[in-house]
């Protein structure tokens, strides 16, 4: 995984986030109601909820508008009913695709992500038909401007709590861990007081692929922006090198 700095990536998310807020808050508003309805509004008996949480703050949703989602989530028996789906595929040049999806008509995304692809020049496939190209583990990503902790004292702190792997990057320290120990590991990096740019059980591709003919790259980002609209849409991963 080293070499292979996600924190530009996620910056870039960011700013583009920030022009469109409200697509990033849906997502998590909707990741809040389905860990509610499974394990209950107290996050702490709900660990699927005090991650979520932790996304949330990650992505400097506010904290009365956690509260509220939560709340409102616990307090509507009559909320929508989400639920999970996900889709793979491929995109130019074989680029691997996996969108993960919450939603109350599977028609309406299915028929939303398979446009997506079209469009995009690429094809939706069958289950399985590139997961098995990624490997499915909890991220934590820590700017270095913003950590006041020294690399070593980091790495022993996570390693500790359980993390798998720790890799010093240009701008940022990278943690794995296990899908079933993140939220540990997560939980002792906040109670040093740790900011972290993105925390979250994620797919990590095993190998990159780099797209250099020009209506490639352009394919590609229809892809990922047709599908960044859809509010469906939780999560794309994918093996493009950008």
């Amino acid at each position: 995984m080293s070499g292979h700095s996600k924190f530009a990536n996620i910056k870039h998310k960011k700013e583009k986030n920030d022009a469109a807020k409200g697509k990033i808050f849906t997502v998590i508003g909707r990741e809040i109601a389905v860990a509610v309805k499974e394990g209950g509004a107290d996050p702490a008996n709900n660990s699927r909820l005090r991650d979520v949480i932790a996304k949330a703050k990650a992505n400097n949703m506010p904290n009365d508008t956690i509260e509220r989602g939560i709340k409102k989530a616990a307090g509507d028996a009559n909320s929508v009913n989400y639920e999970s789906i996900t889709y793979e595929g491929y995109g130019p040049n074989g680029i691997a695709i996996i969108v993960d999806a919450l939603t109350d008509n599977k028609n309406r995304t299915a028929s939303n992500v398979r446009n997506a692809f079209t469009k995009g020049g690429g094809n939706v496939g069958t289950t399985g038909c590139v997961s098995f190209m990624f490997d499915k583990k909890g991220q934590i990503i820590i700017d270095k401007e913003e950590c006041g902790m020294d690399a070593d004292d980091l790495m022993m702190t996570a390693l500790d709590a359980g993390a798998e792997d720790f890799s010093e990057e240009e701008d940022s320290f990278e943690i794995t861990t296990a899908p079933e120990d993140f939220s540990q590991v997560r939980e002792a990096l906040e109670k040093e007081g740790l900011p972290m740019a993105s925390a979250e059980v994620t797919m990590i591709p095993q190998t990159w692929v780099s797209l250099s003919d020009e209506q490639d790259i352009k394919m590609m980002n229809r892809i990922l922006d047709l599908l960044d609209e859809d509010d469906d849409v939780q999560e794309v991963y994918h093996n493009w090198e950008e």
